[in-house]
Parts: C-alpha cells; structure tokens; sequence
C-alpha cells in the first residue's frame, strides 16, 4: 500500500531557513526546439545537480552536464554537443546563477543568467512550488534564444527560436 501526499502551499517562513537540493531520481531538466515549425526535438539531461536557499546568495543555482544530453537519437546527440551547439568538450557545464528570488504564494520569480558554451545570457523564470510531504515538487518553463548563447547553427532555416526549458522535479532539505 501506497502512501500518497496531497500538494499543499509553501509556508514562506520554513522555505525560506532551509537549503533544497534537487533529487535527480525524482526530477527532470528538458528542452524542446521547434524545427521547420512543424515538429518538436525534445531532450532530456541526465546528469545535474541543482539547489533552491532563499536566504543565500545566488538562492537558486542548477549545473547541468552538458554532455548527458539525449534527443534519442545518437548522430543528432553528437551534433549537439559538437562546436555548432553545446561545445561539450571544452564547455562541459550549463549553468543557471539567480540574480533574485522572490516567492509569492506558490509561485516563485527567480531572474538570473545562464551560461552556455562560454556565452551568457540573462533568464527570467516563473515556477510553482509546492509542499508534498516534506519535500518540495517544483516545476519551471521558461523561454531561451540559443542564438544569444552561440548556437546558430541552423542549416535551411530548419531550427526556430526560442528554445523550451522544463524543470520538474523534487528537493529534498538538505542534510
């Protein structure tokens, strides 16, 4: 028998003295990029590291590594890590540093900088944030021009801007 918890909203106060660490086990970091306006690549990062501690600066920080991305679909993969995308071997992180962070009910506005590929780029994001149990459930979309981190490669007009990013998942307090 299973134990379900319901998502409540987040008390401010017992968020704001703690430190949250993403469980990748329990979490996802994705993107989806149109390509020819009629259909969606969508991949996944299999290997980051993140956390979420309103009372330090940066208050939220999430590394990702830039070589555990995975379209399903290896030559597309290889070409995404090559100099024309990610550039995955001499630029092995993605990175998100937030500049603030301010929650609002169960909403939290976080405005930072990503880093890509020896470019950056400033990045707004609007995520929910609930308690389930005590844990947090997080989930954040938010919109980036790839162009403006140096990927622009886009043979035939094929890639569109802007890239979806996804972040769902679950922090765990930290220890």
């Amino acid at each position: 028998m299973s134990t379900q918890h319901a998502a409540h909203s987040v008390d401010a106060l017992s968020l704001e003295q703690a430190t949250w660490r993403i469980d990748p086990a329990r979490s996802s970091v994705r993107f989806n990029t149109k390509v020819w306006g009629i259909a969606t690549v969508k991949g996944h990062f299999s290997r980051y590291h993140g956390m979420l501690d309103l009372s330090a600066e940066p208050a939220v920080e999430l590394t990702i590594e830039a070589d555990s991305l995975d379209t399903k679909n290896a030559k597309r993969d290889e070409h995404l890590r090559s100099q024309d995308f990610f550039a995955a071997e001499e630029h092995p992180y993605v990175r998100f540093v937030s500049e603030s962070a301010a929650l609002e009910g169960d909403r939290l506005k976080v405005r930072g900088v990503l880093h890509a590929r020896g470019a950056e780029m400033p990045l707004a994001i609007d995520a929910t944030v609930r308690r389930v149990g005590d844990e947090l459930e997080v989930e954040a979309v938010t919109a980036a021009d790839h162009h403006r981190l140096g990927m622009t490669w886009n043979r035939l007009a094929m890639i569109r801007t802007p890239s979806e990013l996804i972040v769902k998942g679950r922090l765990v307090r930290d220890a």
